[in-house]
């Protein structure tokens, strides 16, 4: 434990949230969500840059109440997985946090959690791009895009979660994450979704390349060595 609390130490979580400007990091909506969010809450992932995110900046203090497909790579798996959850444990809340990629997978199971009054909480962040694959082209394939960029505006998350009976919410801007999530944690008799426009530049670290060993990890270029 003691190695390991000193390799946190050495290499801590970074991000950079501008003190101006409409710019959101999804790392501060994390942080944000999980400061506004029950001690208990469950929390639920999909699979990319979300899930890696969630499972570094939420604070697990309870057990079960991390809920992801691990490194099977399930894209799809969170809102569904959020409606289980929530018929297993109605007295806690449960906040699934999905890529727009993967909520484009499974997001007509809101229908049913609408249908059937299960009032799950979801939490988009919606960077335009399969960011997991992004990142692996800008750092290992010379920025040759293929096949990641999504529209940040189609579909229209909010109204599409409306027309399925959900409360739709959309959030540009660090000043407008609190509020948001403070009237989704109030609503308790229908699913909420939270479209979070955040900056598409940011990447998951440290990370490790295919066929790496951990000798070759990539860190966070603000911490020097092993930047990239």
């Amino acid at each position: 434990i003691e190695q390991l609390q000193a390799w946190q130490k050495q290499y801590p979580l970074h991000y950079e949230q501008p003190e101006t400007g409409n710019t959101l990091k999804p790392q501060f909506a994390l942080e944000r969500l999980r400061d506004n969010a029950p001690e208990d809450t469950i929390l639920v992932a999909g699979v990319g840059q979300h899930q890696m995110w969630s499972s570094q900046y939420w604070r697990f203090e309870h057990p079960y109440t991390w809920v992801n497909s691990g490194g099977l790579g399930t894209m799809g798996f969170a809102v569904p997985a959020a409606v289980g959850a929530k018929v297993g444990q109605p007295g806690k809340t449960v906040w699934a946090v999905d890529g727009d990629g993967c909520f484009q997978m499974t997001a007509q199971e809101l229908v049913t959690a609408a249908t059937e009054r299960i009032p799950i909480k979801v939490a988009i962040l919606n960077n335009a791009y399969l960011g997991m694959v992004r990142q692996w082209q800008e750092l290992f394939y010379e920025e040759r895009y293929s096949e990641v960029y999504l529209s940040p505006h189609l579909p229209d998350y909010k109204m599409w979660a409306e027309a399925m009976g959900c409360e739709g919410m959309r959030v540009e801007s660090p000043e407008e994450v609190d509020a948001a999530i403070d009237k989704a944690n109030s609503i308790d008799d229908r699913p909420v979704v939270i479209d979070f426009r955040v900056d598409y530049r940011e990447k998951v670290y440290p990370m490790v390349p295919a066929g790496g060993s951990n000798d070759d990890i990539i860190l966070d270029p603000s911490q020097g060595e092993g930047g990239r």
